[in-house]
């Protein structure tokens, strides 16, 4: 088989390259699953450039996110069945509960992950995926999905008819838009460029507001609300004192990270305002599973940007860099198998 490794944290893609192996068998309470298509994820350039919060190892096949199909099942092994396409879950022992240091070996990082053909991993940490969705399309709910669904429902969860904040047009907030109007919420989106708001729309957001002709965007996201602020954000972007600026007294920011260098943060602001700021970190295979059911019952459908061929894998990396994509950059790594 072959498979992608990167000779370690900040590397750089210089660091990317390829490798010859033999098939590897599943052990006891494992599947062997052949790789479809893989996605990227902000994470994976930070691991990139050598600044990932968590650890990695050196030579491992990188990416964190993907789906694929069954091969073989090895002893004591429940749930997944041969034939089965499946996504595993980014911190396959994060099984429920709240997050721990104890559950925090990740794929991509300092476990092996997805660029590759077959992988070994935990039946447990494994949920099938609806038929419906392309191969491309369920390679981005493990990651980008799951934070998203944790931002709206891991904290204080979204109810039908409160107002939910999100930022840009990113893997994580575009599903982010799907998930919270699936719930009945209404969704206030921002981006930089109008092109985008269509998108934005098409997916529920029923109202867009461009944050570089309106730098002050808080106040007209207030203005979007009578002047009462929303609910939720999902803050992706590292604008934390801007979205507590546009947060309802009572209300959640849901910080899934940060683009650069962030802006410190008011106490006072925080504290008058009365919102909660709710750190979070992908989510558990028990979330995996509850997104998977929305996803169904509601037939949500991902936006791609664009899928590479697996030999273009670097090129895939590269388009992900420039920071163009609407949407989620996917590589497609069985082209014999893929749907």
């Amino acid at each position: 088989m072959q498979s992608y490794r990167l000779s370690g944290s900040g590397a750089g893609l210089a660091g990317l390259r390829t490798i010859s192996g033999e098939v590897p068998a599943p052990g006891p309470g494992e599947v062997l699953v052949a790789v479809r298509a893989a996605a990227l994820n902000y994470r994976d350039l930070l691991i990139l450039d050598g600044g990932y919060v968590l650890p990695v190892r050196a030579d491992g096949v990188p990416l964190a996110e993907g789906v694929g199909v069954v091969r073989d099942v090895g002893p004591g092994t429940g749930g997944s069945a041969v034939g089965s396409r499946v996504v595993p879950a980014v911190f396959p022992r994060w099984q429920d509960g709240p997050f721990t240091p104890a559950v925090a070996d990740q794929l991509g990082g300092s476990l092996d992950g997805l660029l590759t053909e077959y992988a070994v991993l935990p039946a447990a940490a494994c949920v099938e995926v609806p038929e419906f969705l392309t191969d491309a399309e369920a390679a981005t709910l493990t990651c980008a999905g799951v934070t998203a669904w944790n931002a709206l429902t891991g904290g204080r969860a979204v109810r039908a008819g409160e107002t939910v904040l999100t930022l840009g047009t990113g893997g994580v907030s575009l599903w982010a838009v799907q998930l919270a109007t699936a719930m009945g919420a209404t969704v206030i989106a921002t981006t930089g460029d109008d092109a985008k708001a269509g998108v934005l729309t098409r997916l529920g957001a029923s109202a867009v507001v461009n944050y570089r002709t309106a730098p002050d965007w808080p106040a007209a996201v207030r203005e979007l609300t009578g002047g009462r602020g929303v609910d939720h954000v999902v803050e992706v972007a590292g604008t934390l004192p801007a979205s507590v600026a546009a947060t309802a007294f009572g209300g959640q920011v849901g910080i899934v990270g940060f683009l650069g260098a962030a802006a410190p943060i008011d106490p006072y602001a925080v504290f008058t305002g009365g919102v909660t700021l709710r750190p979070l970190a992908v989510g558990s295979t028990a979330q995996l599973a509850e997104l998977v059911r929305v996803v169904a019952a509601h037939r949500l459908r991902p936006v791609v940007d664009r899928t590479f061929a697996f030999d273009r894998a670097p090129e895939a990396f590269a388009h992900y860099r420039a920071g163009e994509a609407v949407g989620k950059v996917v590589i497609s790594v069985s082209s014999t198998e893929g749907r």
